[in-house]
């Protein structure tokens, strides 16, 4: 089979000549909460697919060529639907009301405080202990000429984990022929209330078969939140010039933790602002060749370079996934927002839209 390589930004794609159409398939994956579970392939014209249940919005399996055209899947996923209603530490799925973590587990909105579930300490992480990655969702699928779609959505009710408003949330993955999972999110209230919601998926460029201590990495960040001993903000905003934290130029991960030797888990204030989604991070295996480009409206990504896996958790194969397996991106606004009024606000009234787009883009170079 012939193929045609083309350059962009750096990075070399691989089309196909005998190119198909996009499309969507799906399969009965069990269920929960009395709900059916789908999984749900959607693939590109370019032999690039990608696995999403309605359980969570979760991505189970993101399939993208090395740069010898050998196809692996470069998200930690699990094997089936038991494995995740038995916990798993946010694989791949939706995060919401609030991605990422909240102190004191409280917030004030209108002079009243809304108390939230203290799930990480004394602190509120994730939305809660009923999180958006374990709703099913409803969910639509289509296909054209140029791109596969699954759309999902859910209403997260008044008060529910704590949180005022009955919300409705949609979710957009869009898997394009020019090898992006492009994720819209939108959300509207009734009530004043607080939003941040983002992807949670580990990106492994090995095809999940080694560590990424061997990965490099770019944020295009000049700034960073600070964190304490419970990785909540300080509420200082500091330059990352001088700094470990200072991922302008392409840099060794394994080289950098050395010097942080549990990781990061940080929130970088990009250098962007709102409208299109703009280049915010770049993640590259020299071994595969294979280079994943995030871009986002969003303020803010937390880089995560997961070294709270323990191993108990396994690819469907059957690896192990231990500390430094996977490398997150989570585009959202900064943790701790509602109680830091000087951070990107995460207040959405009654009338206006949440709106969000993040972009994963895969090539080789």
């Amino acid at each position: 089979m012939k193929h045609i390589h083309y350059v962009i930004a750096g990075c070399v794609i691989v089309f196909s000549c005998n190119r198909s159409r996009p499309s969507v398939t799906q399969q009965a994956w069990g269920e929960a909460d009395g709900k059916a579970v789908m999984l749900y392939t959607l693939a590109n014209s370019n032999g690039v697919s990608v696995d999403i249940t309605n359980y969570g919005g979760t991505v189970t399996a993101f399939r993208t060529p090395d740069r010898n055209g050998k196809q692996a899947n470069i998200v930690l996923g699990l094997g089936s639907l038991n494995d995740y209603l038995a916990g798993h530490p946010s694989l791949g799925c939706l995060v919401g009301r609030y991605a990422n973590r909240i102190s004191n587990a409280c917030f004030t909105l209108n002079g009243v405080e809304y108390r939230l579930a203290a799930n990480d300490g004394k602190n509120h992480i994730h939305g809660g202990i009923r999180r958006f990655g374990q709703k099913v969702w409803n969910a639509d699928s289509s296909s054209d000429d140029v791109s596969a779609t699954l759309k999902l959505n859910c209403t997260s009710e008044d008060m529910e984990e704590g949180y005022p408003g009955n919300m409705k949330i949609e979710v957009e993955y869009v898997l394009t022929n020019e090898n992006e999972l492009k994720i819209n999110y939108t959300a509207v209230t009734d009530k004043t209330t607080v939003v941040n919601l983002t992807n949670h998926s580990y990106f492994n460029l090995t095809g999940c078969k080694q560590n990424v201590l061997g990965h490099q990495v770019i944020v295009y960040a000049d700034k960073y939140t600070p964190v304490d001993d419970e990785n909540i903000p300080t509420g200082e905003i500091l330059p990352v010039a001088g700094s470990i934290f200072d991922l302008r130029k392409w840099t060794v991960i394994g080289d950098v933790l050395t010097a942080l030797p549990k990781g990061f888990d940080h929130n970088f204030c990009l250098n962007s602002g709102a409208g299109d989604p703009v280049l915010a991070a770049e993640l590259y295996d020299p071994e595969s060749g294979r280079l994943l480009q995030t871009c986002t409206t969003e303020p803010g990504i937390q880089f995560y370079t997961s070294a709270n896996l323990n191993g108990s958790k396994k690819s469907p194969d059957g690896t192990a996934y231990t500390a430094f397996m996977g490398a997150c991106f989570e585009a959202q606004h900064y943790p701790d927002s509602p109680n830091h009024p000087y951070f990107p606000t995460t207040t959405l009234n009654p009338g206006e839209t949440y709106r969000q787009t993040t972009v994963y883009k895969t090539g080789i170079r």
